[in-house]
């Protein structure tokens, strides 16, 4: 009826006359107030309003509302005495002549004699689908008794407590986590109004219904009261959730714990898939411990499932999150400027004018002087619009009730402080290379570093004396859960997956400065923990890594997707366009020779394509990587969105390629265990994957070369970080022509580089990773004299402490030899010679491996050069050059070197999916 007046109030030009009434409203509280404002403005005339007394000083909304109009108030404490109506209220209501009494929200009980004198009698609302949930706590019970539908009734009056017959009824659907209070303003309170404006007009118009309410499913619930409201922990988590929220915020579900009184509030049910780590409680009547974290306190039905609360308040009215829970708070103690004490006055103004108190001091409690719901939308609006539009959450109003900590929030608001907790961590702490390196030893799961689920740890050790640096917590399948959850929520719930895409560029590239900042103690963990040549790692393993950042910071806005023309629908049209999304939470696999840098090629592009990540280092190598999650933290990275379990692969590897909660595996390592991944992707979720796997990189060196240049790239293309390199050049083949010489002037240039300590400036080369790839690589030596390859130099350790190796040299290696064929990812150069001439000859050689990563020629001849890189079977192909890899070029493998990108625009389609969205129109 009242969209159709609407209509046509619109469109027409005629004047439209509504049936007007004189009408009492018998009620209180700001419902009451807009429905008086709304029967106002439908022109009826009100020609009394009778509400409560005031409440220490304070007129009810109604009251004050009315009473700005002119409107006649009066404020009764009750209506009868005894059971008998008290004849002077009678008669002061009978005075003003009202044609219907409208209850919009009244809580008094209104005598017969009141009810029936109108002409049209009374229309009452009630917050309940009558004849369910008759009575005062309605709202209460229907999220208690886990109602899917709530909604409002607007009935008339009779003698009965909500019998009367129905005029019309809404309803809305219970959302999982309704509370009083949510439902009240989503639904119950707008909507109702503008029902309760419905109704009088449809009795005005003289079309009102009077539907009989049914006797099937009729309720009565009592008025829920402190006393009623204590938990009773044999129910499940589920009746025990709507327990709670059928009491938030009023009166207020409580427990006993740690043997005192607490009410609690904001509650969840707890469906992730892991269960929260924290410092366990005592709840009395609960069969197990509840627990206290980081994100409130969890607790558990008795059919063992968890719930979640988010705040906690104590008998005083003090309200705190429940994470604080156990914790000491430190008083925090504020020296204001001028212009903070000039909001600290206005702050004092709007307390005072909401509740009516003109004596405001520190100890006063906005609660406890009458302060309600509503009066918390006032507060946060007036604070935004008379205090330089500082913005505040409902809940930190009930998190600060008195006045002092009131001013106290509004002011580190104001400010741009968060109050959550400092971050911080217990660092290994070093003296070495002439400064002092502070780094984590534990996993890092949701910004937080903690130990592994069942305490165990393993050393990390430095290759150059193999002496212990410290012990690192080894992560379980336990951890990894954690760590996925986190990540989940991060993305699913969190700021990360609600951020701008700028905002997470900012973040990457801060990320990078910090790294910058810290860059020489970062190339120092590297090296003790790697054994990477200082100055490489001040240039390639942290330099280059601060660069893949930025670079991916450059593209987390210009991920785009596309409009597509497609065939129309005639004679409507359709338009396409694509979306690309992130794939969701990512585990990533890094190898040990360059920690930091795999770290930054794969992170960098997961996360500027705005993935969360759950990221395991070699177990021989974690240190950088634990120091870049610590400096993730200062850089802003949302809680979840990176975690860091340093472990066995197969246990932490397995575990994060076996989750179902991981959507795609990045791993960089050795073809077998590639292979082992792949196969767990597919069993557990089909999950996407990029591998970069081993590798057997030829480099085809020319007669017609620039010796000089190809010796010196030659020996750079095997040596380059000890040769612990993935495109090292596993087999050099030499024209037969130049073979000789250029052999001769290898070996030149091997005697000439210094073997040592990586930390001093003038080493060419530190000590291989780790004992077992050590003994690996002499093993592979021996194999080599073995088969009949000459050793020319090199193929021994180095006599000293340490994993130090030989720069070896081989020649004469045929192709069916083991060294010839296998990768030994480390400082053995294998040389064959070709036949002068045999372009084709050499480069069939060269693609006879199953490993396609990369591959280099060394001609002046571009012809010839050009048609080499054509033919060659890899993913990455050297001209005259080698090892030349840049933040925006494409690199990763064919064949069984794997598949997928790092880096360049291709590397975010490793951690993108593409939506089609069609729409016709």
């Amino acid at each position: 009826m009242l969209a159709a007046h609407r209509f046509v109030r619109r469109f027409s030009t005629t004047t439209v006359t509504f049936n007007k009434l004189k009408i009492a409203i018998i009620g209180q509280s700001q419902f009451g107030a807009e429905v008086y404002k709304l029967l106002r403005n439908q022109n009826h005339k009100v020609v009394g309003v009778f509400t409560v007394p005031d409440i220490q000083g304070r007129p009810d909304p109604l009251a004050q509302t009315a009473g700005q109009d002119g409107v006649e108030v009066f404020k009764l404490s009750r209506w009868r005495k005894k059971g008998h109506t008290l004849p002077e209220v009678l008669e002061q209501y009978q005075s003003v002549g009202a044609e219907l009494n409208v209850l919009p929200y009244c809580t008094q009980f209104i005598p017969m004699e009141v009810i029936s004198h109108p002409k049209h009698q009374t229309i009452c609302y009630h917050p309940s689908i009558l004849p369910r949930h008759r009575g005062a706590s309605a709202i209460n019970w229907t999220l208690i008794q886990g109602d899917k539908k709530a909604g409002f009734s607007i009935f008339w009056a009779d003698d009965g407590l909500d019998t009367g017959p129905l005029i019309l009824q809404k309803t809305c659907t219970v959302l999982p986590d309704d509370t009083v209070d949510s439902i009240y303003n989503r639904f119950l309170y707008p909507q109702g109004i503008l029902a309760m404006g419905e109704a009088v007009q449809l009795v005005a118009d003289g079309n009102v219904p009077k539907i009989k309410q049914k006797k099937e499913g009729a309720t009565y619930d009592p008025i829920m009261k402190k006393e009623l409201a204590q938990i009773n922990w044999d129910m499940t988590a589920q009746e025990i959730h709507n327990f709670i929220r059928g009491n938030d915020k009023l009166p207020g579900a409580w427990a006993k714990i740690n043997g005192e009184q607490i009410t609690l509030f904001g509650s969840h049910l707890w469906t992730r898939s892991v269960i929260p780590r924290g410092q366990d409680v005592d709840v009395s009547g609960m069969t197990r411990r509840g627990i206290v974290h980081r994100d409130g306190l969890c607790l558990f039905g008795n059919d063992g499932k968890p719930l979640n609360v988010g705040q906690l308040q104590f008998d005083s009215g003090r309200m705190i999150p429940a994470s604080k829970y156990g914790q000491q708070e430190e008083e925090l103690q504020l020296e204001l400027s001028d212009e903070e004490k000039q909001i600290e006055t206005k702050l004092k103004v709007i307390w005072s004018g909401i509740l009516g108190c003109s004596h405001i001091d520190v100890d006063t409690d906005f609660f406890k002087m009458g302060a309600r719901s509503m009066d918390v939308v006032r507060l946060i609006e007036e604070v935004r619009s008379k205090c330089g539009d500082i913005q505040l959450q409902s809940e930190e109003v009930y998190m600060a009730t008195t006045f002092d900590q009131f001013v106290k929030t509004v002011i580190l608001r104001g400010r741009g402080i968060d109050m959550k907790k400092p971050f911080s961590y217990n660092a290994v702490i070093q003296e070495v290379n002439n400064m002092e390196v502070r780094f984590p030893n534990q996993l890092f799961i949701n910004n937080e570093f903690v130990d592994s689920s069942d305490g165990k740890t393993f050393d990390t050790v430095n290759p150059t004396d193999e002496t212990v640096i410290c012990q690192v917590a080894k992560g379980t399948k336990e951890d990894v859960d954690y760590a996925v959850d986190a990540a989940h929520v991060a993305l699913s719930e969190g700021d990360w997956g609600k951020m701008n895409a700028r905002d997470r560029g900012y973040i990457l590239s801060k990320v990078a400065d910090l790294m910058e900042q810290h860059v020489e103690e970062l190339a120092t963990i590297e090296s003790i923990d790697s054994g990477a040549v200082y100055t490489l790692a001040l240039k390639t393993h942290v330099g280059m890594s601060i660069d893949t950042f930025r670079y991916f910071a450059g593209w987390c806005d210009k991920i785009q997707g596309k409009t597509i023309p497609i065939n129309n629908a005639r004679p409507s049209r359709n338009l396409t366009y694509t979306k690309r999304e992130p794939i969701g939470v990512c585990g990533i696999v890094t190898p040990w020779n360059y920690p930091l840098m795999m770290l930054a090629w794969k992170l960098s592009s997961c996360l500027a394509a705005g993935n969360t990540v759950v990221l395991k280092p070699a177990q021989v190598t974690p240190l950088t990587s634990l120091k870049f999650a610590e400096l993730s933290v200062h850089a802003g990275f949302p809680d979840g969105v990176i975690n860091i379990i340093p472990g066995s692969g197969s246990v932490v590897g397995q575990a994060i390629a076996d989750h179902p909660l991981v959507r795609k595996v990045g791993f960089t390592g050795s073809t077998p265990i590639g292979k082992t991944i792949m196969e767990s992707a597919a069993k557990s979720n089909v999950k996407k994957v990029s591998l970069e796997l081993g590798g057997k990189s030829p480099l085809i060196i020319f007669s017609d070369c620039d010796l000089e240049s190809a010796v010196r790239y030659g020996c750079s293309s095997v040596f380059f970080n000890k040769g612990e390199n993935c495109i090292a050049a596993g087999r050099l083949f030499v024209e037969e022509s130049i073979h000789d010489e250029f052999v001769s002037c290898v070996v030149d240039e091997v005697k000439k580089m210094k073997i040592g300590d990586p930390l001093d400036r003038a080493t060419d080369h530190g000590p291989q990773n780790h004992r077992a790839h050590f003994q690996g690589l002499l093993d592979y030596c021996n194999k080599g004299v073995d088969e009949g390859a000459t050793l020319v130099y090199g193929g021994k350790s180095v006599d000293r402490s340490g994993l130090f190796l030989y720069p070896t040299v081989f020649t004469d290696v045929e192709d069916d030899m083991f060294v010839a064929q296998e990768e030994s990812f480390g400082p053995i150069m294998i040389i064959s010679k070709f036949s002068d001439g045999d372009v084709e000859g050499v480069i069939h050689r060269a693609n006879q491996t199953e490993y396609g990563l990369a591959s280099g020629v060394f001609t002046k001849d571009i012809s010839k050069a050009l048609y080499v890189a054509d033919k060659l079977e890899a993913g990455t192909v050297f001209i005259n050059t080698y090892n030349k890899t840049d933040v925006a070029a494409p690199f990763g493998g064919f064949k069984q070197s794997g598949f997928g990108k790092d880096l360049g625009e291709e590397a975010l389609n490793e951690y993108l999916k593409t939506k089609a969205i069609t729409i016709e129109y």
